[in-house]
């Protein structure tokens, strides 16, 4: 992945993790940093982050606020998992692509299998065929343990519920859990329309990790489970990987602001707003074609590289994920005026280069 340098003026779709935290975010630490609280989780923010999420899924969960992302991913599968087991994962999958195996090293030596599928989404049936080669019980050979799938995925995908419960009914027949990586969750849930527990538990999901970094966070995402078996060993991974904070109510108050007022759905439906606006853009321009679905807040366009080199030059700047590929993300705090800039951009150099 190749990142366009910066012109002195320019106007940034490179990622979502690019924009600045919600200002409620920022607020709600603020008022966290008065008087004194118990450390590692015995506060009254973090008590309550227990409450408010189960409030949320509409279940009882236990939440785990960690860092990053990928700590989530790792740690979350790393407790579902033992050191011979395998993940299924789509080739795609921020797992496979961008997290340097921390997936087998935190459950030492866990192992990516990878499954087919259209846009980062896992196809039921090429999950079942592999499933059905694995050698279920063959001691020289992975066991399957878990499944991963990214929602929203990361070429922009959203899976429908349906797609998620067969993939989920399949992995539960094979006695495998199923962990759902949500870095772009709000972005899907704002596409889908449907509550967050009609998302995750009631479609079969086991565990989730709740993004929050690029759709309005500082400095916390969170690991949510809703099923039995899984806490208590990964309450051990997220210690032993140092992802309990002493001072855990800072990560407690980003995480309540998050949610405070739906404003994870609010960003997350504006983010979204923006990429249908390119969407919409793109109609008046025959010469562009869209690598994947416009369904959260990723655009994916297939472009000649002297297209966006100069885009390039007119101070757009984005990630090129294959020589004719161009990635552009839609933040939650980007405007009309940057899409509209874009789409001018974009439009003068498909001409230029007729």
């Amino acid at each position: 992945m190749t990142v366009h340098r910066l012109a002195d003026s320019f106007v940034d779709f490179r990622s979502d993790n690019t924009g600045a935290a919600a200002p409620e975010i920022v607020d709600a630490l603020a008022a966290a940093n008065s008087g004194t609280a118990a450390g590692y989780g015995n506060d009254r923010w973090t008590e309550l982050v227990q409450r408010r999420f189960s409030e949320l899924f509409e279940k009882d969960v236990q939440v785990f606020p960690v860092a990053t992302g990928t700590a989530a991913n790792a740690l979350a599968l790393a407790s579902l998992s033992p050191p011979w087991g395998a993940v299924y994962c789509s080739p795609k999958a921020h797992i496979e692509t961008s997290e340097a195996n921390a997936t087998g090293f935190f459950g030492a030596g866990v192992k990516l299998v990878l499954v087919e599928g259209d846009y980062g989404k896992i196809a039921a049936p090429a999950l079942k065929t592999t499933l059905v080669a694995t050698g279920i019980g063959q001691k020289h050979k992975s066991q399957p343990a878990a499944l991963n799938l990214t929602q929203a995925t990361d070429m922009g995908a959203v899976y429908r519920l349906d797609e998620v419960r067969a993939l989920t009914e399949l992995a539960h027949a094979y006695k495998m859990k199923v962990h759902m990586d949500g870095a772009r969750f709000a972005n899907a849930l704002a596409r889908l329309g449907c509550t967050p527990a009609e998302a995750t538990w009631k479609a079969g999901v086991d565990v989730l990790s709740f993004g929050v970094t690029k759709n309005g966070g500082l400095l916390c995402d969170a690991i949510v489970v809703f099923s039995d078996g899984i806490a208590e060993p990964l309450a051990y991974h997220v210690r032993r990987a140092g992802q309990v904070w002493s001072k855990m109510r800072y990560a407690a108050a980003q995480l309540l602001a998050y949610v405070e007022d739906g404003l994870w759905l609010k960003n997350a439906a504006r983010a979204n707003a923006l990429a249908q606006r390119i969407d919409s853009g793109l109609k008046a321009l025959p010469g562009v074609k869209r690598a994947a679905p416009i369904e959260a807040n990723e655009v994916f366009l297939e472009l000649p590289p002297k297209v966006m080199d100069g885009m390039e030059r007119d101070g757009i700047v984005f990630f090129r994920r294959a020589p004719t590929l161009g990635r552009f993300v839609c933040r939650f705090n980007g405007n009309e005026a940057e899409v509209d800039a874009l789409l001018a951009s974009l439009r003068r150099n498909l001409s230029a280069a007729a």
